[in-house]
């Protein structure tokens, strides 16, 4: 009877140790400031499968938190809390450094379709200056340079749009812009064989 004095005590002491163990909060904010760094890098943008990875760890780490809030204070053991949110800041990193590496990408592939825009858009406009002028087409040769001239703003929104670190929407208006140039010179190439189909008939 005397052991069980002692005994109980002891396991009452070690079930209040235990149980009454608090959230790690250290853990948790390292984990929400890391996933808050991935949606700062631009993660939603340039690394959107690691992005939702580390939120998916968030979720769980918070379902787990829910769980044991749940529980009488004695029987709260927030060791997996721990181990998840040690897993979601590791998440949470990745998606920075994939971010960053995206970001990176999207910048060279806009500044590569940026000067590729540029170049087709002179080599149209040289083309159109010396496209043959004739009966009826100066019409099409006014629609054309119209389309040139709305080339050229295509390319200032790209650049204005690369300066400003949004590489996605200038890779997007480098790749229309020189699409549209590109529009351009075949346009004026058909002319150019019309002209001299023409010619060989006269």
């Amino acid at each position: 009877m005397r052991k069980m004095f002692v005994v109980l005590p002891l396991i009452f002491g070690l079930a209040l140790m235990v149980g009454c163990a608090k959230p790690p909060q250290l853990d948790i904010q390292a984990a929400k400031a890391a996933i808050d760094a991935a949606q700062a890098a631009g993660a939603a943008d340039y690394a959107a499968a690691s992005l939702q990875a580390a939120q998916g760890a968030q979720s769980s780490l918070d379902a787990e938190l829910q769980a044991q809030e749940k529980k009488f204070a004695l029987f709260r053991n927030y060791n997996n809390a721990k181990k998840l949110a040690a897993d979601t800041k590791a998440a949470g990193d990745k998606a920075v450094a994939d971010a960053n590496a995206g970001k990176e990408q999207a910048k060279a592939e806009a500044t590569q379709l940026i000067e590729q825009a540029k170049a087709t858009h002179k080599e149209a406009g040289d083309m159109l200056a010396n496209a043959p002028a004739g009966k009826g087409s100066k019409a099409d040769l006014d629609a054309m340079k119209a389309d040139l001239a709305g080339v050229e703003t295509s390319i200032a929104d790209a650049d204005r749009a690369f300066g400003e670190g949004r590489y996605l929407e200038a890779k997007a208006k480098a790749m229309a812009a020189r699409g549209a140039a590109e529009g351009v010179k075949a346009q004026v190439q058909q002319a150019i064989e019309m002209r001299k189909s023409r010619q060989k008939k006269t």
